[in-house]
């Protein structure tokens, strides 16, 4: 695959992941929480292997900017399901979206270390 399709994917991926613990956020219903889960672990399975996939194609070692990436990945995954076991926190846990969200584009745009 090009480096351009692998950034498409990678980009699109995790856009669409940041949606799914929004919707989740936004609305913890119970009933959605099968299907939110679902995408949650499919977007983010996607993105991790694109990601590793963009690192290979480009020649960038493990670096710490990419450490820090990789628990923001797990961070935001985690807070998916932290939506539907803790309802009560819906304030808090879209600030620690938000957080997550912004390190993630900050470390991939300034790549600090």
């Amino acid at each position: 695959m090009s480096i351009q399709l692998y950034q498409i994917v990678h980009i699109f991926s995790v856009i669409l992941m940041t949606a799914v613990t929004f919707s989740a956020l936004a609305s913890p219903r119970p009933e959605n929480r099968r299907r939110a889960m679902m995408w949650s672990g499919i977007l983010a399975v996607v993105a991790l292997v694109t990601g590793f996939g963009l690192l290979a194609r480009l020649g960038l070692a493990m670096r710490g900017w990419v450490v820090i990436k990789l628990m923001c990945w797990l961070g935001l995954t985690a807070l998916t399901s932290l939506a539907y076991r803790q309802p009560g926190q819906g304030r808090t846990l879209t600030l620690l979206t938000l957080i997550t969200v912004f390190l993630a584009v900050s470390m991939v745009v300034m790549k600090p270390f």
